[in-house]
């Protein structure tokens, strides 16, 4: 017999696999008739003074443990099949151009940015020295930003694809198996570009090409329709299709659609600050105890509250993380945080930013379609001003933050270009320090131990999501406008997160072949 059972296991026995006796209360079996079992699902419950590993198992019961289907990721040689354009490297483009060698097309993967081993000089020299190459960061190039900022493949998506496909092809090409179950699966950054490199490998093996350095610079229309791409050594491809997966920070793709004319609109998005805890407090606050069992993972937290009619939450959560630098351009300061596979470092950092939209733009002069885009901007190059130049973040800690006391020494932080003790209300526009300044508080209430001095407060989280939303068919997903073109993911106002962008990808790849792929 196989049977389905959820059981509640202390850390240590999780760990351990000792937990047959837990099975067999549950089973209502002995323990010689258990030949064994698998993980479908653990999470942890912290509700309770003693911290309880939930899992729910396939247990094996006088029968003969059968292995976990293997996942077949449908690759074939597409060589010779008609291409398709996908433009960036990102989660969205590289499953997009999987799913385009399962459908049998050639994908031609243009990605601005060099490849992750490449990338790794440019985020040393931000971190080092405070340089930022426009084309090659921590947003830019293979992999997208999630590639060197975390991993975390949770999502909530369930309802717009195959979530458990991604992770299947995730775990096909390097990552843990700890992926498939656990609630929250993280890769971790350490890890993941082992996962992406060996994914271009399967791209190229099939045909397909990745080309590195190939920035898009203009696009070629017949009338409503795509006819070519051009990149900025001149290179122009003819195609009829165009999946334009370029991530949150493209703005000069933003800017290019604008000029010329293909429509693109303001959208709200959210902005603030990386709040970083000694990761202590947080273990303290979340498994009520003085030091963290061994057993359990780094703890998590999630916030949210309305101040002054604005929704103020914490984002992109990295127990055990370190907070890096995010600029795309000379001039500016924009922090995101990530974590390795362990989370085992002091500190854990969270984006937490305030909601903003096209009425608060307009109260600096910023309207229309890249109101957005330039008040984002605005933000982040106030935050360089302040904190004085070479990626030096602005940074206060949390109590002197709310009582606007400009901070005489700062904790350690990880935040390797180095932070200066400022006011952040110097930095952000007032209607958002406003909502973070009461917010903080609130999150003290909600739990033990946040609202600190210990804490600190550092300038800017800005690239939650985009500020302008490519408008697309809700059916067809093809821009409303240009035949041919499938805006996609992250950058194009229609995902938020690797696992979102990665589906949202396939489903614009499967739409374009559906609409053009026999023409091709």
């Amino acid at each position: 017999m196989i049977k389905q059972i959820t059981v509640s296991v202390l850390p240590h026995e999780a760990a351990e696999g000792s937990i047959n006796r837990y099975i067999m209360e549950e089973a209502g079996v002995d323990k010689q008739s258990i030949t064994g079992y698998h993980i479908i699902k653990k999470s942890i419950d912290a509700r309770g003074r003693q911290p309880r590993v939930i899992l729910q198992l396939q247990v094996f019961i006088n029968e003969v443990v059968q292995p976990i289907a293997s996942f077949d990721p449908e690759l074939q040689n597409i060589s010779n099949k008609p291409h398709i354009v996908i433009v960036g490297a990102g989660p969205a483009g590289i499953f997009a151009a999987i799913r385009a060698i399962n459908l049998g097309f050639k994908p031609i993967v243009l990605e601005r940015g060099k490849d992750v081993r490449s990338r790794r000089r440019d985020l040393a020299a931000m971190n080092k020295e405070g340089i930022v190459n426009p084309e090659s960061n921590y947003c830019f190039g293979e992999g997208g930003a999630g590639t060197y900022s975390d991993g975390k493949l949770y999502t909530r998506s369930t309802k717009r694809g195959n979530v458990k496909r991604i992770l299947q092809l995730f775990h096909h090409f390097g990552a843990d198996d700890s992926i498939l179950y656990e609630a929250h699966p993280h890769i971790g950054t350490n890890k993941l570009p082992h996962i992406i490199t060996a994914m271009r490998e399967a791209i190229i093996e099939c045909g397909g090409e990745v080309l590195f350095g190939q920035k898009l610079t203009d696009i070629v229309l017949d009338r409503e329709h795509i006819k070519a791409v051009k990149t900025a050594d001149g290179t122009l491809i003819e195609t009829k299709i165009v999946i334009l997966a370029t991530g949150h920070s493209a703005r000069d793709i933003f800017t290019l659609l604008h000029n010329k004319g293909i429509e693109v609109e303001a959208k709200p998005f959210a902005l603030g600050v990386r709040v970083e805890h000694p990761q202590l407090i947080i273990d303290q606050a979340q498994y009520h105890c003085k030091v963290r069992d061994e057993h359990l993972p780094a703890a998590s937290y999630s916030v949210v509250a309305q101040e002054y009619g604005r929704g103020v939450f914490s984002f992109c959560m990295c127990p055990g993380g370190i907070i890096a630098p995010a600029a795309t351009d000379h001039g500016e300061v924009v922090v995101n945080g990530w974590s390795p596979s362990k989370r085992n470092n002091p500190y854990a950092n969270s984006g937490t930013v305030v909601a903003v939209d096209e009425k608060d733009y307009a109260k600096y002069g910023f309207t229309g379609p890249l109101a957005g885009m330039y008040y984002q901007q605005m933000v982040e190059r106030k935050a360089y001003e302040v904190g004085g130049g070479k990626l030096v973040a602005p940074a206060q800690r949390m109590g002197d933050f709310t009582e606007n006391r400009v901070s005489s020494t700062l904790p350690d932080c990880s935040y390797l270009p180095g932070v200066h003790s400022a006011g952040i209300k110097d930095v952000l526009p007032v209607e958002v320090n406003e909502a973070l300044r009461k917010a903080v508080v609130d999150f003290g209430k909600k739990m033990r131990g946040y609202f600190t001095n210990e804490a600190v407060l550092v300038a800017t989280e800005s690239r939650t999501s985009s500020p302008v939303r490519i408008p697309r068919d809700k059916e067809t997903l093809q821009h409303t406008q240009i035949k041919g073109l499938f805006p996609c993911a992250e950058g194009a106002g229609y995902a938020g997160g690797i696992v979102s962008a990665a589906i949202d990808g396939e489903r614009c790849l499967e739409s374009a072949v559906a609409l053009y792929g026999s023409t091709l």
